[in-house]
């Protein structure tokens, strides 16, 4: 039997969990490429095939699905990448590829926190001097631009790579890591560095859920940028549901382990 070609759109910490989750339950029977767009230095060990690079928008991922054969798409990108998932979608139909959504589930507000709620980065730049002096800024690295007109207000800014060149804003420095964070960690990053405002993207996942944490136990207020709206189609909230979309809907062979 032929194995089957899986196509996941990845870059996030859920992509990286659903492609061994996948190898693991289909092995063989599945031939399983990851997309990254190559924004990272140093992208996480994946199994399978990794590409990096974009596909020059929907017709030419459309053309990409059908010179690969690729049997089903699994988009995981980031809950922001909207320009990748629109693309995906319309790329799917054209390619008439089955198409599924893994969703990381957002943030739930509790009433101890103090999100102020905004719907663009430039809003959020807008307002952040009104609520601090020193904010700590966890936009990603293509975002922090928005935020070189604010006067009076140093940004300890987190990137999973370090700058190739200056920082486009008037008083900064800069922290690298990438996520899981833990509470202690950040509760500490926060504390040291005497920030009063948190700016950050409505990401969710468990991940850098910490920073949030954090900023409710020392009662500071977050500057909370909205996610974009899904694109429409079959979605799910976990690797799990999204492993058995695989197999429920559009069934590769199980591998049979001898132990």
């Amino acid at each position: 039997m032929t194995a089957k070609e899986l196509l996941i759109l990845g870059g996030t910490s859920e992509a990286s969990v659903l492609a061994r989750a996948v190898i693991a339950r289909f092995g063989e029977t599945l031939n399983l490429t990851t997309s990254l767009a190559g924004r990272t230095q140093r992208p996480s060990s994946l199994p399978g095939r990794i590409r990096i690079g974009g596909f020059g928008g929907a017709a030419g991922l459309a053309a990409y699905l059908t010179e690969h054969g690729v049997d089903r798409l699994i988009d995981a990108t980031h809950p922001f990448a909207a320009r990748i998932s629109t693309a995906a979608r319309l790329a799917c139909e054209e390619a008439r590829v089955p198409r599924l959504l893994l969703l990381r589930p957002p943030w739930r507000r509790h009433p101890f926190d103090r999100w102020i709620e905004v719907d663009s980065m430039a809003a959020a730049a807008e307002i952040v001097g009104r609520f601090g002096r020193r904010a700590f800024l966890t936009v990603g690295a293509g975002e922090v631009s928005c935020f070189a007109t604010p006067a009076g207000v140093h940004f300890l800014v987190r990137l999973i790579d370090p700058p190739k060149r200056p920082l486009p804003l008037r008083s900064y420095e800069v922290v690298v890591g990438r996520g899981p964070f833990a509470l202690a960690e950040e509760r500490h990053r926060l504390k040291r560095h005497a920030i009063d405002v948190l700016v950050c993207k409505a990401s969710g996942g468990a991940a850098t859920e910490a920073k949030i944490l954090a900023a409710r136990e020392l009662g500071l207020p977050v500057i909370m940028v909205q996610r974009p709206p899904p694109e429409p189609g079959d979605a799910v909230e976990t690797v799990e549901a999204a492993v058995d979309w695989l197999a429920r809907e559009h069934p590769f062979p199980r591998v049979e382990r001898v132990s």
